[in-house]
């Protein structure tokens, strides 16, 4: 039997009994029933347990699921105020910077996705790579350590530094190029029902993970936005619409509300409140970014006001800020955030923001500093890197300000399964970009 991940019932349960505590509801009496019938808790780091449940405990987690009832909607932001200022001339090769820091970044931290923190650690320690500075690579890596700490089997043979030839596959790349199609498809004002259309369209369903894996198949059924967020979806406050945001600030440069504004209407289809808080506080970070303003500090700022402030995102972020600010070692930064969110998923949105924001904070904008930071600190590491890496890049402003050793192995060459994209080049996806962000 094929054992698909993200989607079956007896897993998805434990996932939503696990953010149902999170929301502050009490779900312990749906929990007892789960473990007395013989269910098992979510797996901790897999997206399947590793086997199907017997018919009748699949039928109870499906009736378990629905009695929780669905996440409420997020609300969307403020509508923007005021005109759109125009965007930088110099704004090609600031996005020629942001695409290939996002794939560096991403690349970086594919080996070692789902991996422990003391796993990452104990690699780059053995290798010679930490504090980490460079690709993460097998070559003198114990045995003992490898058997220990498996790298990524589906990234490992594209994404070590001897493997490495061009950019591979990733959602992470993925998502901003459906992103640029929609723009092209819709202009500014897409719908989510646009977004949906979209997907079915351009996107492969196995190359969907998480909260995005679940709204597809809630299409497939026939249930449409918003509620495609909600049915069923223990996912929707993870990392999935965080990384579906850059385009949204890359084509609204000094329009922190329109992209935030934008990035809601994408995060809709697939997130719930911090799930969508996270999209809209990357995407007015970016923003700031992009118009050129190369004071991280401030863009950060800039994104933080995005966000509600009763939200437990802009309080995790908030801490990881002060955190970065207060403390020299960022390995001691790391491990306090570890400890204020020791119950999160890897992939949950709020642990991945406040690092997101530490990384960048620590290393004060720096490239190297905030891609390798952002991966060092464990969680959601490829995803971290792409984030972390796409600002970084908005900020050094040029492809040639960016270290070589980060963008040589990229070759200008990006891999993919969105139709018409396998195998283009950053800069042509800079130009492609800025005509999006130039267009009224």
């Amino acid at each position: 039997m094929i054992r698909l991940t993200w989607v079956h019932p007896e897993d998805l349960i434990g996932h939503e009994l696990r953010q149902a505590e999170h929301e502050g509801r009490d779900v312990s009496s749906v929990h007892a029933r789960w473990l007395a019938a013989g269910g098992h808790p979510a797996p901790p780091r897999a997206g399947a347990s590793p086997a199907p449940a017997p018919p009748h405990l699949r039928t109870l987690a499906e009736q378990l699921l629905d009695e929780l009832g669905p996440a409420t909607p997020a609300q969307p932001p403020p509508a923007p105020t005021g005109p759109t200022p125009p965007a930088p001339a110099d704004l090609r090769d600031r996005l020629h910077a942001a695409w290939l820091g996002r794939a560096a970044g991403c690349l970086l931290g594919k080996p070692v996705e789902k991996l422990p923190l003391d796993g990452i650690r104990s690699i780059a320690r053995a290798t010679g790579n930490w504090p980490l500075t460079t690709w993460f690579t097998e070559r003198g890596l114990p045995p003992a350590l490898k058997a220990a700490y498996p790298w990524n089997k589906r990234s490992a043979p594209t994404s070590l530094a001897e493997n490495i030839d061009g950019m591979p596959e990733d959602d992470d790349l993925n998502y901003p190029l459906l992103n640029l199609v929609l723009l092209q498809r819709h202009g500014r004002s897409f719908t989510t029902e646009d977004v949906a259309r979209l997907w079915l369209d351009e996107l492969p369903a196995g190359r969907t993970f998480t909260a995005e894996r679940v709204a597809y198949r809630n299409l497939l059924q026939g249930i449409e936005p918003p509620h495609t967020a909600t049915h069923r979806n223990p996912f929707r406050e993870w990392i999935g619409a965080l990384i579906r945001a850059d385009l949204h600030g890359w084509t609204n440069p000094g329009a922190p509300e329109a992209a935030a504004e934008q990035a809601y209407r994408d995060a809709a289809l697939t997130h719930t409140a911090d799930g969508v808080h996270g999209a809209v506080f990357a995407a007015a970070t970016i923003a700031a970014a992009a118009a050129g303003d190369t004071d991280v500090h401030r863009c950060l700022r800039t994104g933080l006001a995005a966000v509600p402030r009763n939200s437990p995102l802009r309080e995790a972020v908030r801490h990881g800020i002060q955190l970065a600010t207060a403390t020299p070692d960022f390995d001691a930064v790391v491990d306090q955030l570890h400890a204020a969110h020791p119950t999160h998923h890897w992939v949950h949105v709020v642990p991945n923001a406040a690092l997101l924001a530490a990384a960048l904070t620590h290393a004060d904008g720096d490239f190297t500093g905030s891609i390798t930071r952002a991966v060092s600190g464990g969680w959601d590491t490829d995803s971290n890197g792409a984030t972390a890496g796409s600002i970084a890049g908005l900020l050094a402003g040029h492809p040639a300000a960016l270290p070589a050793r980060w963008t040589a192995p990229l070759k200008n060459r990006l891999a993919t399964s969105v139709g018409g994209f396998d195998g283009i080049g950053f800069d042509t996806l800079a130009e492609l970009t800025a005509r999006e962000a130039h267009r009224s």
